[in-house]
């Protein structure tokens, strides 16, 4: 692979992630994350849930869609939506950026706390 397609790999890898970010900031698009992540569920259902208006719904949902957090399937005139949990990915991969070292404490404490637990 040349370096040219490398960066450019690189950058689209660097926009989805951005995409990614943007999506999840909005908490209504991470309540409808929710409510798709272990299931296909229709527009109308997902709609249901929230006090606000079917294109409002639409539109955050096309987002999730453009981001590829979810996956659209049409069943007659039903779109169903699905969490695509491997757009997540990349954002994890970035969070690990920032935190190796705290994590990595995290796992310590936990493993010390359950072999105390095993001895007491």
């Amino acid at each position: 692979m040349t370096a040219s397609a490398m960066r450019s790999s690189a950058d689209n890898v660097s926009s989805n992630t951005d995409a990614v970010l943007r999506a999840l900031a909005d908490p209504q698009r991470r309540q409808m994350l929710r409510l798709v992540r272990n299931d296909e569920v229709p527009a109308g259902e997902i709609a249901a849930h929230f006090e606000i208006t079917q294109q409002a719904v639409s539109q955050h949902l096309r987002v999730l869609k453009r981001a590829g957090l979810v996956s659209e399937r049409r069943e007659g005139t039903r779109r169903l939506y699905a969490l695509r949990p491997e757009a997540l990915e990349p954002v994890r991969a970035v969070l690990e950026e920032f935190w190796p070292a705290a994590l990595d404490r995290l796992k310590l404490i936990v493993e010390a706390n359950k072999e105390n637990d095993q001895r007491g």
